[in-house]
């Protein structure tokens, strides 16, 4: 991560440094207050950045084939137990035909974006405009930057088989949820989600079964839409054996 000695910060291609920080495209998307007209000038055109933002991503991100996103702490250093364990994953799907897909950044992203380059796939960085400079990882084959995170979680998602979610903060929470939510209310389809590190999720895990389930705000059936597990194999198999049922699926309603 970038630090005071080293003050960046992105705007689509161009990178300032020792300026004044700007804000970036969310912020300004967002910041408009009640009653302000200030849109009536901007949003109007802010939706064709928008628009093609979506259209270079899907172009982009077409023809990477299967994928697995993978998503986790950028805090975390090579030397943890889960930055191993990341890329031993990355490195196992990819020589099983699928692409990585992360936020392009350092940590759990890192990890797995080196094991994809390893196990020859493809390596795929979605990275995001922040008030300071994250540059892609060098393991990334396959790099986007993007200015909006409703975008790039777009990507995540509509190029996914699985998700893989590792320890990691209010981000990675984010995205996990988010795949709940949409798998939950049937917007996707029932796909992997796997959560590594049985320790560090147990408090979660503990408060929606008894606490989130036991007043009724979700039901026994959404707590089975995830796994939970520390060991690669485990999720690699998870995610094969979702990959063949899907196709046999497939074959039984003649699609090719």
């Amino acid at each position: 991560m970038a630090t005071k000695r080293n003050h960046a910060h992105r705007s689509g291609a161009v990178v300032m440094r020792g300026a004044e920080k700007r804000p970036t495209e969310d912020e300004q998307l967002l910041q408009e207050g009640p009653g302000g007209t200030a849109f009536l000038r901007t949003d109007t055109w802010r939706t064709l950045r928008i628009m093609g933002e979506f259209v270079e991503g899907f172009d982009a991100l077409a023809s990477v084939g299967r994928a697995v996103s993978v998503f986790g702490s950028a805090r975390i250093t090579r030397s943890d137990p889960y930055y191993r364990m990341a890329r031993q994953l990355g490195r196992k799907l990819a020589k099983r035909g699928y692409a990585i897909i992360t936020g392009g950044g350092p940590g759990i992203m890192e990890a797995a974006n080196r094991g994809a380059r390893e196990g020859g796939g493809t390596s795929v960085g979605c990275n995001i405009e922040l008030p300071f400079e994250q540059g892609l990882n060098e393991f990334v084959t396959l790099g986007m930057e993007f200015r909006y995170f409703f975008v790039r979680k777009t990507m995540f998602v509509k190029y996914a088989e699985a998700f893989c979610i590792f320890p990691g903060g209010f981000g990675t929470l984010d995205e996990l949820f988010e795949a709940l939510t949409l798998i939950q209310n049937g917007k996707v389809q029932h796909f992997p989600v796997v959560l590594f590190g049985t320790a560090y999720w147990r408090g979660m895990l503990d408060w929606l079964s008894s606490g989130v389930l036991d007043e009724g705000k979700v039901s026994a059936e959404d707590l089975t839409l995830f796994t939970v597990t520390d060991d690669v194999d485990e999720a690699v198999d998870v995610i094969l054996a979702h990959h063949a049922l899907h196709e046999a699926a497939r074959g039984d309603r003649g699609e090719r």
